[in-house]
């Protein structure tokens, strides 16, 4: 991208708007972001974290693709699972009760976000196991249809925050965060 040289120092400051920009789609590049997180280019993992953080600010999700955007090219690259891994997660409380507490993500490219009414999570099949092969994931939305698989250390710890709560008739387990309880799925399911 012609435009990664400039952005580069740019990368750290406020999210360019990407979702304004609507430019002509210019073909594919060879760049996978992986399962773990690690963005391939050409065959090999890009090594300059501030060059995977710029490229992060510029990705863009329509429908089951990604590109990487600006205001004058757009191109496609492959996604395996979701774009970001959630690496690190921490507790904010503002009380005693559960429904009082945040629970903040940070990203493998340098996001945050506290789960809640602008940044749901969910309990889903990831991309390359599929429903029919069971192995859910937790996943977070960061930004603009843009999610973070939940790392596994990280699950486990957001795991032993878990609860039941009844609804609609049926106890499920899952989390508070930000006035929100996010279900994993039914309680009988998934505690012994």
């Amino acid at each position: 991208m012609r435009y990664a040289a400039a952005l580069e120092g740019e990368a750290g400051k406020s999210l360019p708007p990407v979702h304004l920009w609507n430019p002509a789609y210019c073909g594919e590049l060879d760049l996978v972001i992986k399962r773990d997180g690690t963005w391939v280019y050409e065959g090999g993992p890009i090594g300059r974290a501030r060059l995977v953080r710029l490229f992060s600010t510029v990705l863009k999700r329509e429908g089951d693709r990604y590109f990487l955007v600006t205001p004058v090219e757009k191109l496609g690259l492959k996604v395996e699972d979701a774009p970001f891994v959630a690496v690190l997660m921490r507790v904010e409380a503002d009380g005693g009760d559960a429904r009082d507490r945040r629970l903040v993500f940070a990203t493998n490219v340098g996001d945050e976000v506290a789960a809640g009414p602008e940044h749901a999570l969910a309990f889903r099949a990831a991309r390359e196991t599929g429903p029919e092969n069971g192995g859910g994931a937790p996943y977070i939305h960061v930004r603009g249809g843009l999610e973070a698989r939940i790392a596994r250390a990280v699950y486990y710890d957001l795991v032993a925050l878990g609860e039941t709560h009844h609804i609609d008739g049926e106890d499920q387990f899952g989390v508070w965060s930000d006035g929100v309880f996010f279900p994993f799925g039914p309680a009988a399911d998934l505690v012994e």
